[in-house]
């Protein structure tokens, strides 16, 4: 899952006591940020099998840190205390919190059994990542329908509110595009850590411009 992880982070920013909806953003990603983070300096793995699963080639075999429950659980903690420190809103940090979490949730239901509780087997994972028009559906509904979700429920701040709203959707929708139809490799080298954490970041930045151009919610 890519941009299906964002619909906890567009839900949570209409709440009135979430942060920021760039928080929430980076947030849902802390994981994929640290594992392709850890994967460019040799601590997490993973390898491109042709056929692995019907939607992508990626082998996660090796996740232990990022993506077990535990380790969920610990990003999620020092998120959420980094929101505590810079709110002192104990509900931000707990609506952080969450949502680094959901992350570990969203996987458990697309991918092919690769995550872990505690970095041991067993292997977990539904692998909707095998039935690839649901998994895209899912992907899709969640993301945008969200986002829609969020633009009800917050205010235009200014006159290119809307523009910039759909900016954000249209480069969502791109990057999603680019990991579903982009070119497949069975090279595992630097480029593709990198893509990842360049995607990731614009959005984060562009989720920041967003959230300047909105009102935010009141419930």
């Amino acid at each position: 899952m890519f941009i299906g992880h964002y619909a906890p982070a567009f839900a949570a920013a209409t709440l009135r006591k979430a942060p920021s909806l760039a928080v929430l953003v980076v947030a849902v990603q802390v994981l994929d940020f640290a594992f392709f983070s850890f994967a460019l300096l040799d601590i997490e793995h993973y390898r491109m099998v042709p056929g692995f699963t019907a939607s992508n080639w990626l082998d996660l075999y090796d996740m232990r840190y990022s993506h077990s429950l535990l380790g969920a659980a610990v990003f999620g903690a020092l998120f959420g205390g980094l929101v505590l420190a810079f709110t002192r809103s104990r509900a931000a940090a707990g609506i952080a919190f969450a949502c680094v979490l959901s992350h570990w949730l969203a996987d458990y239901i697309v991918h092919a059994p690769d995550l872990t509780l505690a970095g041991s087997p067993p292997k977990l994972g539904l692998g909707l990542w095998n039935h690839p028009l649901a998994e895209h559906a899912l992907e899709v509904l969640l993301a945008f329908g969200t986002l829609a979700l969020y633009a009800r429920r917050t205010r235009a701040a200014g006159p290119r509110s809307d523009l910039v709203l759909y900016f954000f959707a249209g480069m969502m929708g791109t990057f999603q595009m680019i990991d579903w139809l982009g070119p497949r490799t069975t090279d595992v080298n630097a480029s593709q850590p990198l893509l990842a954490l360049f995607a990731f970041t614009v959005l984060a930045l562009l989720a920041l411009l967003v959230q300047s151009t909105r009102a935010k919610g009141t419930s």
